[in-house]
């Protein structure tokens, strides 16, 4: 396990802003307005020779009720207990406030490595907030620019001990994997085993409120995200690691995502744009949808987003246990879902509790068998078979006159499965017998619900000479022919 680094303090310090630098990337949202971060977010970061974990966390907030505040601080006292060191950063610009001095007492009553940081120190605008901050009995403050990176020479050189110390106690597991796999996720033998250096990589979907973020918690064993009765808490895309009854994930928390007329306020754009680079990064998207109004007009189009950007999709049905004619409605939410998304007809659907846990054995099965056919190969051999059964029993048309031929067809990718067939007039092949082959693909190579991309290819389109006129025989061999 890694030396692992929280950053703490009160709101709108720069907490975010100097994570991102830390891991080298815009990884957690970064807005004006204090308050924007509420979750937890892990990065491994990157400070000259120094590796290591840093924890972006909440500002602090003298709440301690069930308020949306006091829960957000009780996360980031938990990510305080579990860190190996702290570092407390204040705003040198507007100097050590009275909310600085409570949080700073805390820490120092609860021991272990505390490092203060004077973040927006840059020019003489924090001059005054650096001397300050000597009176917060936490040792000499570290001048920081998180927005220009300015002071993490100094910030490196505090770290170096500790985090070279933490590596002489526990050496760190090197991963292991157990099977060769290459650029595209593949093995020699077939589709690429999730390791715990290369897991499955799952993001949870969802209209705000539909209950994503206590889905997580309920899969992870313990109460890591925030949640609660009010919706759009989520705002980051959050990824946590874990061993999902033997399954190695890292699982992405997303924001909800309303209507876009909806989304007016440029925060809960940016939640929305993170929550659209989680699903292009996942492999498999489980689509959370509420029992109480499923398959509303949004869901349609998160599931269509996930299928358009190449995703294994599982649609999960949350809140069932409150739900008093379950088997009626399962049936009637199977005929929805075979209408409404055609082009996901075969997808697992699941009903869950993510309050009871009831159902996330069957969720996890159905990832699984997602993942499994999202990755599949089928050998050019039986393609071919296939093809010509298929043409035998459905020619296709023949526009003008002239028949179009399907000569041959090959699997190019995986990851969603894609197949090139080579034919004549590709362009007159119409879109109808194209679903014909897609559907034939789906039922006989037991394909349900993945995408499955279909290009059609011209054998002429490799021919050098495609376009030239024909030589025209000279005058001597006509005179001699």
């Amino acid at each position: 396990m890694s030396f692992r680094l929280a950053i703490v303090g009160r709101p709108n310090v720069g907490k975010s802003t100097l994570f991102n630098r830390l891991v080298g990337r815009r990884l957690a949202l970064v807005d004006d307005r204090p308050g924007v971060t509420r979750d937890l977010r892990e990065g491994e970061a990157r400070l000259g020779p120094l590796r290591f974990t840093v924890i972006d966390t909440a500002g602090l907030e003298e709440a301690t009720d069930e308020s949306l505040p006091g829960r957000m601080r009780r996360l980031t006292e938990r990510a305080v207990a579990e860190a190996d060191a702290c570092l407390f950063l204040i705003d040198a610009r507007a100097g050590v406030t009275a909310t600085d001095e409570v949080f700073a007492d805390i820490l120092r009553r609860r021991g272990g490595h505390v490092i203060l940081g004077a973040n927006k120190a840059e020019g003489q605008a924090g001059a005054a907030g650096l001397a300050e901050a000597w009176g917060l009995g936490l040792g000499e403050p570290i001048p920081l620019s998180a927005e220009h990176g300015e002071g993490m020479a100094d910030l490196a050189a505090v770290l170096a001990p500790l985090v070279e110390g933490k590596a002489g106690e526990e050496a760190e597991e090197a991963p292991q994997t157990d099977v060769d796999v290459d650029e595209e996720g593949e093995t020699a033998e077939g589709p690429r085993v999730p390791t715990r250096a290369r897991p499955l990589q799952l993001a949870v979907v969802g209209r705000p409120n539909a209950g994503k973020s206590t889905l997580v918690n309920r899969i992870l064993g313990e109460e890591r995200l925030l949640t609660g009765p009010e919706a759009g808490i989520t705002r980051d895309a959050i990824s946590v690691k874990t061993d999902w009854d033997g399954l190695p994930v890292r699982i992405f928390d997303t924001a909800g995502m309303r209507k876009k007329a909806r989304v007016t306020d440029k925060l809960e754009k940016l939640s929305v744009a993170d929550a659209l680079r989680a699903v292009r990064f996942a492999e498999v998207v489980v689509v959370l949808l509420d029992a109480a109004t499923p398959f509303e007009t949004q869901d349609l189009r998160i599931a269509d987003l996930a299928e358009r950007e190449g995703r294994a999709v599982v649609v999960a049905v949350n809140k069932w246990d409150m739900d008093p004619e379950k088997q009626a409605k399962l049936r009637a939410l199977r005929e929805s879902f075979e209408t409404l998304l055609p082009q996901l007809r075969g997808a697992p659907l699941v009903a869950v509790s993510a309050r009871t846990g009831k159902g996330l054995d069957r969720l996890r099965e159905a990832v699984v068998q997602a993942h499994d056919v999202w990755n599949r190969r089928i050998p050019t051999a039986r393609l071919n078979r296939w093809l010509a059964e298929m043409v035998a029993a459905h020619p296709p048309p023949a526009p003008g006159g002239h028949r179009i031929r399907l000569r041959y067809m090959t699997q190019a990718k995986t990851r969603p499965p894609g197949f090139v067939v080579m034919c004549s007039h590709p362009d007159k092949l119409p879109e109808a017998y194209r679903r014909y082959l897609v559907n034939g693909l789906r039922a006989d190579f037991d394909m349900p619900g993945t995408p499955i991309r279909l290009w059609l290819r011209s054998q002429s389109e490799q021919n050098p000479y495609k376009g030239r006129k024909k030589a025209q025989p000279s005058r001597l061999r006509k005179h001699l022919g």
